[in-house]
Order: C-alpha cells, then sequence, then structure tokens
C-alpha cells in the first residue's frame, strides 16, 4: 500500500464504531423513516445496474462490506448517501505528445489506453477522480518510456513499448482500484526534415539495390554468352549458320538493300556440296 492510501480491508471492515451519537443519529433516521412511510420506501430503496456498484457512506464512513450491488439496496434517510460506480471498460485517447527520443530526435506520438474501475471502494476512497488521474499519468507515462527509446526502437518495436506502458501504469493505479487492460500507440510524426531525409535515404537504398540486380543480370549474361561462343567456335558449320541467321535478321528489320562481303571459306561446305 502507498503512503496516504487506504487499504481496502480497513475501508470494507473498518475497526472503529460510529459512536454513540452517530448510533442515535442513525436511530433518528429509522424513526423518521418509519414515520413517514410508505413515502419514505422510495427515497430507501435503490437499483444498481448490472455493470455499477454502489459505495454506501454512513455519516460519511464507508458501509460495512464495501460495494453494493448490483440489485437492489437500502439507505436510511439524512445518515446514508452514496456514489455509483461504473464498472466498464472505458477507453481514452492520449493527446499528441512531443517526445524528445534518446538519440535526440523530436517526435509527436499518440495512444489509446483501456482500463476498467476493478475495485470500486479503492476508486472512491483513494483517489478524488480515477478517470482524470489516469489520463494524467497515461500522458506522462508515454513521455517517460519512449524517452528511453531511439527513434528505429520506436518504429520497430511499438508492441514492446505498448506492454511496457500498460505494465506501468497498471502498477501505479492499483492503489485507485484501476485495471489497466491494454495500451496501442497510434501514430509517431516525425518533423518533416527528417521525413524527406529518410524518404532519400529509402530512395538512395532501392537504386543502389537496382544497380546491383543489373549488375548480376549483366554478369550471368556475359557468362552465357561466352559458354556461347565456345560452343559455336567448337563447330564451323554453327558459326556459319550464326551469320547467316543474323543476316536475315538484318535484312527483315528494313525494307532495304545490303551489300556486304561474304568470305568464300564460310561457302566451301555448300559448294562441296
Amino acid at each position: 500500500m502507498a503512503y496516504g492510501f487506504h487499504d481496502l480491508e480497513a475501508l470494507e471492515n473498518p475497526e472503529t464504531d460510529i459512536g454513540l451519537c452517530g448510533w442515535l443519529l442513525v436511530l433518528l433516521s429509522i424513526l423518521l423513516m418509519l414515520a413517514t412511510l410508505p413515502i419514505s420506501i422510495w427515497m430507501c430503496i435503490k437499483i444498481v445496474k448490472e455493470y455499477e456498484r454502489a459505495i454506501i457512506f454512513r455519516l460519511g464512513r464507508i458501509l460495512r462490506g464495501g460495494a453494493k450491488g448490483p440489485g437492489l439496496f437500502f439507505i436510511l434517510p439524512c445518515t446514508d448517501s452514496f456514489i455509483n460506480v461504473d464498472m466498464r471498460t472505458i477507453t481514452f485517447d492520449i493527446p499528441p505528445q512531443e517526445v524528445l527520443t534518446k538519440d535526440s530526435v523530436t517526435v509527436s506520438v499518440d495512444g489509446v489506453v483501456y482500463y476498467r474501475v476493478q475495485n470500486a471502494t479503492l476508486a472512491v476512497a483513494n483517489i478524488t477522480n480515477a478517470d482524470a488521474a489516469t489520463r494524467l499519468l497515461a500522458q506522462t507515462t508515454l513521455r517517460n518510456v519512449l524517452g528511453t527509446k531511439n527513434l528505429a526502437e520506436i518504429l520497430s518495436d511499438r508492441e514492446e513499448i505498448a506492454h511496457s506502458m500498460q505494465s506501468t501504469l497498471d502498477d501505479a493505479t492499483d492503489d485507485w482500484g484501476i485495471k489497466v487492460e491494454r495500451v496501442e500507440i497510434k501514430d509517431v510524426k516525425l518533423p518533416l526534415q527528417l521525413q524527406r531525409a529518410m524518404a532519400a535515404e529509402a530512395e538512395a537504398s532501392r537504386e543502389a539495390r537496382a544497380k546491383v540486380i543489373a549488375a548480376e543480370g549483366e554478369m550471368n549474361a556475359s557468362r552465357a554468352l561466352k559458354e556461347a561462343s565456345l560452343v559455336i567456335a567448337e563447330s564451323p558449320s554453327a558459326l556459319q549458320l550464326r551469320y547467316l541467321q543474323t543476316l536475315n535478321t538484318i535484312a527483315a528489320e528494313k525494307n532495304s538493300t545490303i551489300i556486304f562481303p561474304l568470305p568464300l571459306e564460310m561457302m566451301q561446305g555448300f559448294i562441296k556440296h
């Protein structure tokens, strides 16, 4: 239990009593209720919804047994009052926070928090406004956690950062009866100059990869041409056919007459036949 916070056992089962004057006031309240029946019955019976719990105060002290509900409960006029506490999961956005990262880069980060009240008694007795306190604590926790990370970690390890925030918030709000169920990092905004620098770096990296791929392609093509030239060199007839195929390709491209020298040694094979 943190300093200044009430223990749950002490709140729900107080050691001290309301005293003689307190019991006299309770007795007068009961007599007043009986004297004004049946009108007073409508003031004494209250209903708590399924997703709510009621904290009853009698003469300023929490009634024994802690939170009541769901269903009907009974209060005394004049001496009793109550507060309804919503037990459903609540979500809220963390406003964008300007954070200086570990590597001295200023970024704007926002997020969302999911929490619920798991103990209505502590949420009423230990904190004035549990919702507002949780919101403020989420903002400071976001700045503190991100301040220990560099930019690369913030961009790549969002889940780890969110889990660290959830654990820190859950521990800090335990004395308030709050259970932080989940934290999500929504958006990380970088300065415009840094965005341009990162875009230029990414473009340069893509161009470098493209050049490497093109160089590898040229190397593979040169190897294939070398192997083909070796095969053609071993067969003179294959060289002749390749030469004639090239001539056919040239003639097909343009409707023109081409005059070129033809080595006689290439025709010797055809002349013999």
